[in-house]
């Protein structure tokens, strides 16, 4: 069966109950939480690997997840899936997590090669439908409804329908150009690969841990923070094709340069990342945002308690609104397009909360197929039992907020987040 679309015949390939346009981490999560409830997924993903930027970007480091005084905050499937990132591969756990007066953070850092092969694995396992090198170029829709997506791949276009689409592009792509209200925000000049030197290679041998071989080499070296930004460099926006070009090319020359005059016997570049390492290019204008200010709030529709990777104490909840539009009925989002703002939208962003958002999301579109309602409609209530029945705290304790906050940033990892 064909269809005419835009003057051009693309053939249906088939339909599924919930589409997941992005392979990252908040994409994987939502397929496999909605695989996991008995519905038929289909998972696009534009490169050969899962995991984006967790895997791909070389962003290889769960951020904390506790609240800075030994309380794990993140659990659910954020904490599984930091647990098969390390299942395979090397990790930097603290020993001490938990412990009085040490001080440790529940973070790590592990192999994005191997995280990113369990990935495959997991979506196997659990049915869903995955494809590779496929780009999700346009949804189609018939007024605020979207029928599906037209993909590309090897194969030439095709199109795709499905009965709910979650974007997880990490820019937004699809639900801007199906008409969702979105905002965009720029990026700073940060470029981050693995090299390896006879040195390293010798330390970790000394040690016996293969994650010492590994160092780090860079372009731009900018901080989450602005430090060390070019004076009169522009953010780069990360929405158009001259942007990234930009973005690339200025990069990979930079590193370059700062690689001419080694000995060339004595070092090398292991891996570049093979996508561009933006945070915060484009995120939805949802029914709620997440802002700075909102730490230590409750939300009557949280989907769950998320900590401050940089700061100790500060706790925020995560409103379902954060997801969804109300006007689009079958269209919703999660990870690095979810609606924040400033330094919220830092705190929502990056890897665990990534993941809630994800779980959040497969879980909603299913609730939403069961009741025949809007995806912005469901009972909250019920997606909350869902969520707390993985382990997902959906509200903090007050107990835990402290009567004096330090409010200092500590710059984890350098503040290349």
């Amino acid at each position: 069966m064909d269809m005419m679309l835009h003057t051009e015949k693309i053939p249906i390939r088939g339909q599924y109950d919930l589409l997941v346009a992005g392979g990252g981490v908040a994409g994987v999560a939502a397929a496999l939480s909605a695989a996991r409830m008995g519905k038929k997924v289909l998972l696009l993903e534009k490169s050969q690997k899962l995991g984006g930027l967790a895997t791909l970007g070389l962003i290889n480091f769960f951020v904390p997840m506790c609240n800075g005084r030994g309380r794990q905050i993140l659990f659910g499937m954020a904490e599984e899936f930091l647990r098969e990132s390390i299942r395979y591969g090397y990790d930097t756990l603290p020993a001490d997590f938990g412990q009085p007066g040490s001080g440790a953070r529940y973070c790590t850092k592990y192999s994005p090669e191997l995280f990113a092969l369990r990935l495959t694995e997991m979506l196997v396992e659990a049915g869903v439908a995955l494809m590779f090198d496929t780009i999700a170029c346009e949804p189609v829709m018939e007024g605020a409804h979207c029928r599906g997506l037209i993909v590309e791949n090897k194969s030439g276009r095709s199109f795709y329908a499905g009965g709910m689409v979650l974007d997880a592009t990490g820019d937004g792509d699809l639900l801007f150009r199906a008409g969702v209200p979105t905002v965009a925000r720029g990026n700073y000049h940060t470029y981050l690969g693995f090299g390896i030197t006879l040195e390293s290679c010798r330390n970790a041998a000394e040690r016996g841990n293969i994650r010492h071989a590994i160092t780090s080499c860079s372009g731009g070296n900018a901080t989450l923070y602005g430090d060390r930004q070019p004076d009169g460099l522009p953010l780069y926006g990360g929405t158009s094709s001259d942007s990234v070009n930009d973005y690339l090319i200025r990069n990979q020359l930079e590193l370059l340069q700062k690689y001419k005059h080694d000995d060339r016997l004595s070092r090398d570049i292991v891996t570049l990342p093979g996508m561009c390492q933006f945070r915060t290019t484009r995120c939805i204008v949802g029914n709620a945002t997440l802002r700075e200010s909102d730490a230590f709030r409750h939300f009557d529709d949280s989907i769950g308690a998320i900590s401050d990777f940089d700061r100790r104490d500060y706790l925020y909840e995560v409103p379902y609104g954060c997801l969804v539009r109300s006007g689009y009925d079958n269209l919703l989002t999660a990870g690095r397009s979810a609606s924040g703002e400033g330094y919220g939208w830092d705190v929502l962003r990056v890897i665990p909360p990534a993941i809630l958002t994800g779980q959040a999301a497969g879980i909603a579109a299913c609730l939403a197929i069961d009741s025949c309602r809007a995806v912005a409609e469901i009972d909250i209530m019920n997606l909350q039992q869902q969520l707390a029945q993985t382990g997902v705290l959906i509200h903090f304790d007050d107990a835990w907020v402290p009567e004096k906050l330090e409010g200092k940033r500590e710059n984890i990892e350098d503040g290349q987040l």
